[in-house]
């Protein structure tokens, strides 16, 4: 195909569906017991200067108590995918991120990300690479198919395609310009759900985002889940089932594990702690004094959630039933 334009990003991670197809292939299929902390999690599967993304947007089923341990075991010179808010705010501010392929990093109704511009303005982010946000979840798709690149119309004539690594080529077929995503593929993924058994077979309710493609597009994946639940519970609804056990390298029960994000038909997100975290991000000091006090001076996630206090959660769980 003729190429007719290409992004001027590097590529953070190379497209390599060979290599990835053998890592697959050697993974275990045994329906082992994959249960354990989010310490034992994030030190024995991420590693300094691994690729890591995280699943869906904003504040819904952000998975917060691994991103948090991720910060608190100071893991360093990550790069990074995916279009999260807090998550991917909590390890910029921490200088943990290294190369960001970037959709969108901000803080919703509150505006721009503080950390994000402190980092890449500094350049300690030494690579930022662009893509919309349909871009990223369709990288991961390719990555899921086992291509090396998926076409579509998405990014054409913009500067976000400009500053992307994906290229505008000839279609073979008609002659128009398509753009070219390169698959996406993770040394790690980190996705919340809402019930997953011991095994990792996984369900989600509501929005499922692109937890399908995210799953299958990273060689080690990592659940948390808001419960863990019995298999035979699993094969009674096998049709929710859209993570299968064999993708998945760890299952961590966290219920919360969102928070201070949102868990469709569960628990509302907290918005008194996000704006705390708001205003704590505006400078890098305040910023680390917030870290301190809701990452590196409690030990694991359960005493986060007792920092928070049972009250407060409580009266989540009761916002999102009204």
């Amino acid at each position: 195909m003729k190429v007719i334009e290409s992004g001027e990003g590097k590529l953070t991670q190379a497209v390599d569906m060979n290599a990835f197809r053998e890592w697959n292939r050697k993974k275990t299929k045994a329906m082992v017991d994959k249960r354990m902390s989010e310490a034992e999690a994030i030190s024995r599967f991420i590693h300094d200067g691994d690729y890591i993304g995280t699943e869906l947007y904003g504040t819904v089923r952000a998975p917060m108590s691994l991103v948090y341990e991720v910060v608190r075991q100071r893991k360093k010179d990550l790069r990074v995918a995916g279009q999260g808010v807090l998550e991917l705010d909590m390890l910029l501010a921490a200088g943990l991120v290294k190369e960001l392929d970037i959709t969108y990093i901000g803080l919703e109704v509150y505006g721009i990300s503080n950390a994000l511009r402190r980092e890449v303005e500094s350049g300690r982010v030494e690579n930022c690479v662009e893509w919309s946000n349909a871009g990223i979840a369709w990288r991961f798709k390719a990555a899921a198919m086992g291509i090396p690149f998926i076409p579509t119309r998405s990014m054409l004539g913009t500067d976000t395609m400009k500053h992307s690594s994906a290229k505008v080529v000839e279609c073979p077929f008609t002659g128009d310009p398509i753009c070219l995503l390169p698959a996406l593929i993770l040394d790690v993924g980190l996705i919340h759900v809402h019930r997953a058994d011991m095994y990792g077979n996984a369900q989600i309710d509501g929005i499922s985002g692109f937890a399908f493609e995210m799953a299958r597009a990273s060689k080690t994946l990592i659940l948390s889940t808001e419960e863990i639940i019995p298999n035979e519970q699993i094969r009674s609804q096998p049709d929710q089932t859209i993570i299968p056990y064999y993708l998945v390298d760890a299952v961590v029960e966290a219920p919360y594990g969102s928070h201070p994000g949102e868990m469709f038909y569960l628990y509302a997100r907290d918005e008194e702690q996000i704006k705390e975290w708001v205003e704590a991000s505006r400078n890098a000091e305040t910023a680390q004094v917030y870290l301190d006090k809701y990452v590196y001076s409690v030990k694991d996630h359960q005493e986060y959630l007792d920092l928070i206090g049972r009250e407060r959660l409580d009266s989540l769980w009761k916002k999102e039933e009204r």
